[in-house]
């Protein structure tokens, strides 16, 4: 019940103050340069992003993009070249306390001390933030209760994940920063991620997180963020992104038989066809052309099975950095290493 009406008070007072603060971050012209002379490197250029109070906002983008280096800027762990930034109406520079007071944290390869128990890890925590705190709620909450009185150096990745998550979460945040929530997870520690993160964003909390599992950010973000080399391509949610490129959308059909002479690219509508044995692929520039593909394929052989899906973020994704998702490593790079640990 306590936790409940503190979700009633917290969510009260955002609605009070919703006229005085219409964003979680916002960043003007935010530039940081490494180095100098012939060797300097360019890691954030000009970045101007705007998160909107109480969304879950995805902030993606190939290994050296940028990413960490923002994420360090927010918190004043390094210092902008130029620009300003403010988190949830406060100047990164001059008020970074009160924005980390305010703030969830979950660093990728976050570590826990081995000697510690779950419970004394939030306990931990909320002394850190001077914050009172039910230690069985939160890891009730992450799914790690039953191993409250357990010593993390015996947890497995995914559980030291978990109870990292349950840290972020002490006081209540108004602002959870997550890099890589599911690194660990299995797929039902999945699964439950993205219900936790939807939960939190539904009692107000603004969500701003980063991932390389690129269908775990389509299945919960509100809007996205690409950043490539150090520069913003394109901040929007999924769908206008989408209809941005065209609006692309693929259709696979089964077939009994492929006849040799199809011609589906005479349909309009169909930007590209594969054909392999067994099985059509099309891609169309709209989602009315699938329908017309699929009349005209069943009409000249017999379909046995359909499946249609819209252009993924990771099709996205690759168009505006150039860079495959799937193969792609998330370490890590020189250029973009953290100079701090949150």
């Amino acid at each position: 019940m306590r936790y409940h009406i503190i979700q009633y008070i917290k969510t009260y007072d955002r609605l009070g103050s919703l006229s005085k603060q219409m964003t979680a971050i916002q960043t003007d012209g935010l530039t940081k340069q490494y180095g100098s002379g012939d060797g300097a490197i360019l890691a954030l250029d000009d970045l101007n992003l705007t998160v909107e109070d109480g969304e879950v906002f995805g902030f993606l983008g190939p290994n050296g993009a940028g990413k960490s280096t923002t994420i360090n800027i927010l918190l004043d762990f390094i210092d902008p070249t130029a620009g300003r930034a403010e988190v949830l109406g406060h100047d990164v520079r001059t008020e970074s306390k009160a924005i980390r007071a305010r703030t969830g944290v979950l660093p990728e390869g976050a570590e826990v001390f081995e000697r510690l128990t779950a419970r004394e890890h939030i306990e931990w925590m909320a002394d850190t933030k001077s914050v009172s705190t039910d230690p069985d709620r939160l890891l009730e909450t992450v799914g790690i209760a039953d191993a409250a009185d357990r010593k993390a150096g015996g947890f497995s990745k995914g559980m030291q994940q978990r109870l990292a998550l349950g840290m972020a979460l002490v006081g209540d945040p108004d602002l959870l920063l997550l890099d890589e929530p599911s690194s660990g997870l299995d797929p039902t520690g999945m699964r439950e991620m993205r219900e936790l993160i939807r939960e939190q964003a539904e009692s107000g909390t603004t969500v701003f997180f980063s991932s390389h599992i690129l269908s775990e950010v389509e299945a919960v973000c509100d809007r996205v963020a690409i950043l490539n080399a150090g520069e913003l391509m394109i901040e929007d949610t999924i769908e206008n992104l989408r209809d941005s490129n065209g609006g692309a959308t693929s259709i696979e059909l089964d077939v009994t038989s492929v006849p040799s002479d199809l011609g589906l690219q005479s349909v309009d509508g169909v930007r590209d066809v594969a054909v392999s044995d067994g099985t059509v692929r099309a891609v169309c520039s709209t989602p009315t052309a699938k329908v017309d593909v699929v009349k005209y394929v069943d009409g000249r052989t017999t379909v046995t099975d359909i499946i249609a899906e819209d252009t993924s973020l990771e099709e996205l994704f690759q168009r505006y950095t150039g860079h495959n998702p799937r193969t792609e490593s998330h370490e890590e790079t020189a250029a973009e290493a953290p100079e701090a640990t949150v």
